[in-house]
C-alpha cells in the first residue's frame, strides 16, 4: 500500500513538473517596432469623401446586384482621388470590379496585392442613423460599409492618394483589387481578377485582405488583440429530403415527412463532428498562450492533457466551438401547405462550416453516418472546401505583425481561424502567403454590427486604418 501511493505520489510530481515546465517555457512571439509617422491629411476632407462612399447603395441581392449605384460609386472614385487615377494603372474586371498597378522600380519583385471590396448586404431594421447616410455623429461615421468593407478600399486609396503626393514609390509592385459581389462569393469579381493575374503569369508576394480585427478586453488579457486569419474555413450546404404520401391529417401515418426530417435535423445536429486542435487554431492558441493568466497559460501550453476542459469550454462558447469543429447549423425546413393535410415531401438544409482537415465530401459522409438508419435522402448541395494554412513564421506575415505592432502600440498579435469566408481564397493559386486582418479597434459587443444593426466605426479608428495602410505600403513595397 505504501509503495502504491508512493508511485502515485511520485506520478503526481512529474505530472506537476512537466505541466510548470511547459507553462514557463512558453515564449513571446510578439515583436518591438517602432511607431510609425503621425499621419498628415487634411482630416475633414478625408472625412468627408468617407462619408460620401457610403452612401453610396451598393448593396449585394443576388446575381444581378451590380446597379447604377456601382457604376456609381465607380465613377466617383476617379473624381475622389485623382492622383491614384492617373499615376496607377487602372482596369475594370467584369464590369464592375477593379484592379488597380502600382509599378515598382523593381520588377523582379514579386507583387503584393491588397484586397478590398466595395458592395455591401441590405439593411433590415431601425437604425439609429440611417444606413446609407454617412452620418458623423458623436465621434461614430454611421452607415452600411463602414467597417464591412468599405472602409478598406477607402484607406487604401487615401494612404495612396497621400503617398503619391508625397512623391513615394514602391520598389515592390502593388496591386490593389476592390470587388463588386465579395457578399456573394466574390466568383464575379474576385475570381475573375485572380484567373485574369493567373493568366499573365503573375505569381504574388502575398495576399492581405479584410478578416480579423483588433479586440479589446478579450480572453482575460490586459492588451487588447489583434488577430491575423492565416486560414479560412470552407462551408457546404447539405439537403435532407423525405419523400412519401400525403393525405388527411386525421389518419396519418406513424410518421409523417415533416416528422421525418425534424428528427433527421434533430440527430444530425446531435452528433457534431468531432474537435481537433489543429492548424490555425493551434497556432493561435501557441501565440497567445505568454500572455494569458497562469491558469490560462498552464491549459494553453499543456493541450495534450487539457484538451477535454477546452472541448467542456466550447460548449457554453460559440466563438470557441466554431474554432474546434465543423460547425453544424440547420437553416432551412420546408414541407406542408395546409394544417391539415399531410405533407407528401419535407425537406431541410443544414449549413456546415468546415474545419481545415476536414472537406465537403467528409461533412456528407458524416451526415450520412448519423442517418444510417433513418429513411433520409442526403444530398451535398454545393459547398467550398477551406483555405490552405499560411504560415505565420514568413517575412510577409512578420511585415504584417510589424505593421500592427508600429501603428497599435502595446497590442498583442496572433494568426487565427477565419469562421467566414472572404474574396482571398481565390487567389490561393497564384500565393501560398494569404493573411486576413482589417486594422479596427472593436469591443467584443461591437462584432454584432457585421452584417447587423447600426454599423459604425469611431472617426479615430478610421484614420487609424488610413495610417495603417500608409506604413503597410511602405514596408510590404520594399
Amino acid at each position: 500500500m505504501k509503495r502504491a501511493l508512493l508511485l502515485v505520489a511520485t506520478a503526481i510530481l512529474v505530472l506537476a513538473a512537466v505541466l510548470l515546465v511547459r507553462t514557463f517555457s512558453v515564449t513571446s512571439m510578439q515583436i518591438a517596432a517602432p511607431p510609425a509617422p503621425p499621419l498628415v491629411l487634411h482630416r475633414a476632407a478625408a472625412l468627408a469623401r468617407f462619408s460620401r462612399a457610403i452612401q453610396f447603395r451598393t448593396v449585394s441581392f443576388g446575381e444581378n446586384s451590380p446597379t447604377t449605384e456601382h457604376d456609381a460609386f465607380v465613377a466617383w472614385l476617379a473624381t475622389a482621388y485623382p492622383r491614384v487615377h492617373a499615376s496607377l494603372q487602372r482596369e475594370v474586371v467584369n464590369g464592375h470590379s477593379l484592379l488597380f498597378t502600382w509599378r515598382g522600380s523593381d520588377p523582379s519583385l514579386a507583387p503584393l496585392l491588397l484586397l478590398g471590396h466595395y458592395d455591401v448586404v441590405p439593411v433590415e431594421g431601425k437604425w439609429q442613423q440611417p444606413p446609407f447616410s454617412g452620418a458623423v455623429n458623436g465621434g461614430f461615421v454611421w452607415g452600411r460599409g463602414t467597417l464591412d468593407d468599405k472602409v478598406t478600399v477607402i484607406s487604401i486609396l487615401e494612404a495612396t492618394e497621400s503617398l503619391l503626393a508625397e512623391n513615394f514609390r514602391p520598389r515592390r509592385t502593388l496591386l490593389f483589387a476592390f470587388g463588386h459581389d465579395e457578399e456573394l462569393g466574390g466568383l464575379q469579381g474576385a475570381a475573375n481578377t485572380a484567373k485574369l493575374l493567373q493568366s499573365r503569369g503573375v505569381k504574388l508576394d502575398a495576399v492581405i485582405d479584410e478578416g480579423g480585427l483588433i479586440i479589446r478586453r478579450t480572453l482575460g488579457l490586459t492588451q487588447p488583440l489583434a488577430v491575423i486569419g492565416i486560414a479560412e474555413k470552407g462551408s457546404a450546404n447539405v439537403e435532407l429530403r423525405v419523400n412519401g404520401h400525403g393525405g388527411h391529417s386525421s389518419m396519418p401515418p406513424a410518421r409523417t415527412p415533416v416528422g421525418l426530417v425534424a428528427e433527421a435535423v434533430d440527430r444530425v445536429q446531435s452528433h457534431p463532428m468531432p474537435s481537433h486542435i489543429t492548424g490555425a487554431t493551434k497556432e493561435m492558441l501557441r501565440w497567445l498562450a505568454p500572455h494569458l493568466p497562469f491558469a490560462q497559460r498552464m491549459v494553453m501550453a499543456n493541450l495534450w492533457l487539457f484538451k477535454p476542459a477546452l472541448d467542456a469550454r466550447a460548449k457554453t462558447s460559440n466563438a470557441l466551438n466554431a474554432m474546434l469543429r465543423t460547425t453544424t447549423a440547420p437553416t432551412i425546413i420546408s414541407g406542408g401547405v395546409k394544417d391539415n393535410v399531410i405533407a407528401s415531401e419535407a425537406r431541410a438544409v443544414i449549413n456546415f462550416r468546415i474545419l481545415p482537415g476536414d472537406t465537403t465530401e467528409s461533412v456528407a459522409a458524416h451526415v450520412r453516418d448519423s442517418l444510417n438508419e433513418h429513411d433520409v435522402n442526403v444530398q451535398l448541395v454545393n459547398g467550398t472546401d477551406p483555405s490552405p494554412i499560411s504560415d505565420a513564421r514568413t517575412r510577409q506575415f512578420r511585415t504584417l505583425q510589424r505593421t500592427i505592432a508600429q501603428v497599435y502600440r502595446d497590442t498583442l498579435v496572433a494568426p487565427n481561424l477565419m469562421v467566414g469566408g472572404t474574396d482571398s481564397r481565390h487567389f490561393a493559386p497564384l500565393t501560398p502567403n494569404i493573411y486576413r486582418f482589417l486594422p479596427v479597434l472593436l469591443d467584443e459587443k461591437d462584432l454584432d454590427r457585421f452584417h447587423g444593426l447600426n454599423e459604425r466605426i469611431a472617426v479615430d479608428d478610421y484614420f487609424q486604418a488610413i495610417r495603417f495602410y500608409r506604413a503597410l505600403i511602405m514596408n510590404g513595397a520594399r
